[in-house]
């Protein structure tokens, strides 16, 4: 499970039923299930997406075990790229940075 920022004032984009929209738009299926959404792409079984709160959401991930190609990993990390970005408007550079950053900080 990883724990991503939100951009300040994003999360009026993922509020509501948008995130669940987004993810079936980017992934091609969604289901909101309490207080998560989840869905599935290629080699990805599972993509379990939680908002914690205005500035911070959780993205949890199960893997195939099988048909673990090059190209069927590139695609689904691809892919969960896009939606992350989306989902919080951080590229992967800046959030890459601030994960740096709290590490630096100790959190």
């Amino acid at each position: 499970m990883v724990e991503y920022d939100i951009k300040k004032g994003w999360h009026s984009n993922i509020e509501g039923d948008k995130l669940r929209e987004m993810m079936e738009r980017i992934f091609g299926n969604a289901k909101a299930d309490e207080k998560m959404v989840v869905s599935e792409y290629g080699i990805l079984t599972r993509i379990e997406v939680e908002i914690l709160s205005k500035s911070s959401m959780h993205v949890a991930t199960e893997s195939a075990k099988d048909g673990l190609t090059d190209e069927a990993i590139l695609d689904a990390k691809r892919k969960l790229n896009v939606f992350v970005e989306e989902a919080t408007g951080f590229d992967v550079k800046a959030r890459k940075k601030r994960a740096q950053d709290k590490a630096k900080k100790g959190y």
